[in-house]
């Protein structure tokens, strides 16, 4: 079907597909950010609501160590802002790759719309 189109248009339709890619990896990622910022606020809050004589523990790959309340605290916090970072990040890009999209469709439309129908 592609062999149809002039050259212009299968480049645009190329291109169409490829952002089509771009935002679903885009979608990707940021929806493991997002679960990812769920789980650290889920933890900074529990932190914040134990007792200061609570046990604290981090887990670092297979193991658990004993930690300190704080500084696990200022550790979350930290996590936290990044990942707030990454998601303002990738939002900015999602939203490039949206711009782009839909002005790489109205191209298409004027392209196809001045190609003049085959037989009839």
């Amino acid at each position: 079907m592609s062999g149809e189109f002039p050259p212009q248009v299968q480049n645009q339709l190329a291109q169409l597909q490829q952002l089509q890619q771009q935002a679903q990896s885009v979608m990707t990622q940021k929806s493991q950010i997002e679960a990812l910022l769920r789980e650290t606020e889920a933890a900074l809050k529990e932190l914040e609501n134990s007792g200061e004589d609570a046990v604290i523990y981090k887990s670092v790959g297979g193991l658990l160590f004993k930690s300190e309340k704080q500084k696990l605290k200022e550790e979350l916090k930290e996590r936290k802002d990044m990942m707030d970072l990454r998601l303002k990040t990738i939002s900015k890009q999602e939203e490039r790759i949206q711009g782009r999209f839909t002005q790489l469709q109205e191209q298409l439309k004027q392209s196809l719309g001045q190609i003049p129908p085959k037989g009839g």
